[in-house]
């Protein structure tokens, strides 16, 4: 009885991880802040890609100007959704620095 009520909790466990794909929610390009988000409910263990994420944040980056973007503090995590004394929903926000200065560099070897 003890492997079978093991056996299912394991399988309930692994069951309620998922892999999300974090969006961006908020540039500032004077400070050079990405910031990125994905929800996750309360039974479910959200994880993402770190190669996916940083590839996002690398673009927002770009896009503004610098050179590439790395991780910056820790994800942070808001209850979005409360009923009683219990957090339905978190939203999880993932910051990212952006660093450098990018070149523009045009293939008749033009330096912008």
């Amino acid at each position: 009885m003890k492997r079978l009520l093991l056996a299912a909790s394991l399988m309930l466990l692994a069951g309620c991880t998922i892999t999300k794909e974090p969006e961006v929610t908020d540039v500032n390009p004077a400070t050079g802040l990405v910031r990125l988000h994905f929800n996750e409910t309360m039974l479910q263990k959200a994880r993402y890609d770190d190669y996916t994420t940083q590839g996002t944040a690398n673009r927002q980056c770009q896009q503004m100007g610098y050179a590439t973007a790395i991780a910056f503090g820790q994800p942070i995590k808001t209850c979005s959704v409360i009923s009683g004394s219990l957090c339905l929903n978190e939203t999880v926000t993932l910051q990212y620095q952006c660093q450098g200065h990018a070149v523009n560099y045009s293939p008749a070897g033009v330096y912008y």
